[in-house]
């Protein structure tokens, strides 16, 4: 099969197009025929080492849709030719992927295999953090840092369909401020030109939102808490900014909030089993229109370099899909 693999760590260049053995599978597990697969920056940070097992060659990517060819012989709920999203053990920037049952969900028809594609692991994420995570409660306020990009433009759209309130976006560009209108934002603020803090308060009547979502670490991080609303969640998942951000005690007892953190990589490898329901809420959310991912921008698998290189500008809106056919 045809694969894209990382041979060493470092820059989008050492992505390499090459041919490889289609996997074996398990007894509990899945073979799967790749359409489509995402590009996601934690990809990005797979490459540079960090957070990877440092053995090589390794496949990146974390999730794909395609079409099932072959089951092991302990698989009950799938059959050759399901239409399925899957999580694979191994990286998806291949032909084929091996998955664990627990960690593969059906496509329903109604559902393009872009869109699937699209899907996984903002909508899986989206989902987690606002509702299981920060248990959002209807009417309430929320932020949403990096607005424009794939997990910010579905985190919109899901807190709008969980039954947010006002839904504040911050962006790092004039430019960016359309897409995160247009994915639901009530309001967005480009933070390399304003306060983000001073804006939110003035906008909630200096109530402060009641969840912030921060990927971005480092100085954002600090700055959220002057306005994060008495009883208000941060979800933080992840650290794009590369920067480690500090959090005080102060910040926390007296005014009852909480900051927590979430990961869809730690529950895929310990707690797979709390995905499913997920999976059964967004493919609804799909299947009747509620939820768009949005798609930003489309390659070929062999020009996995240059989407990565895409991603790392932070110019990239949306979702960026690899075409495998």
């Amino acid at each position: 099969m045809k694969a894209i693999i990382v041979p060493e760590y470092g820059k989008p260049e050492v992505l390499t197009y090459t041919e490889m053995d289609i996997p074996k599978i398990k007894s509990n597990q899945i073979l799967i025929k790749v359409e489509k697969t995402s590009v996601n920056y934690a990809d990005v940070k797979a490459r540079y080492g960090q957070g990877g097992n440092g053995r090589f060659p390794f496949i990146p990517g974390l999730d794909a849709a395609g079409v099932i060819v072959e089951t092991g012989s302990g698989i009950t709920r799938f059959q050759k030719g399901d239409r399925v999203i899957a999580f694979p053990a191994e990286g998806s920037y291949a032909e084929y992927i091996a998955a664990d049952e627990n960690l593969t969900f059906s496509i329903p028809e109604e559902v393009s295999f872009e869109t699937a594609a699209a899907c996984p692991t903002v909508s899986f994420l989206s989902y987690k953090m606002l509702a299981d995570i920060a248990r959002l409660e209807k009417g309430e306020t929320v932020l949403v840092h990096s607005a424009a990009g794939g997990v910010g433009t579905t985190a919109i759209q899901m807190a709008k369909i969980l039954g947010a309130g006002i839904i504040i976006g911050t962006v790092g560009s004039e430019a960016k401020v359309p897409i995160a209108l247009e994915a639901g934002a009530d309001h967005v603020v480009v933070y390399e030109r304003e306060n983000f803090a001073d804006k939110v308060n003035s906008l909630t009547e200096g109530e402060g939102a009641d969840i912030i979502l921060d990927s971005l670490a480092g100085p954002i991080t600090q700055q959220s808490f002057g306005c994060l609303a008495d009883y208000g969640r941060m979800i933080q998942f992840g650290n794009s900014t590369g920067e480690t951000g500090e959090i005080k005690t102060n910040d926390l007892h007296k005014s009852c909030r909480s900051v927590l953190g979430y990961s869809l990589g730690t529950t895929r490898k310990k707690r797979p089993e709390t995905l499913s329901e997920t999976a059964n809420q967004v493919m609804n959310y799909l299947q009747e229109g509620r939820l768009n991912v949005q798609i930003g921008h489309r390659f070929p698998l062999e020009e996995a370099a240059a989407a990565h290189k895409l991603i790392e500008s932070r110019l990239s809106t949306g979702k960026i899909l690899l075409d495998i056919r």
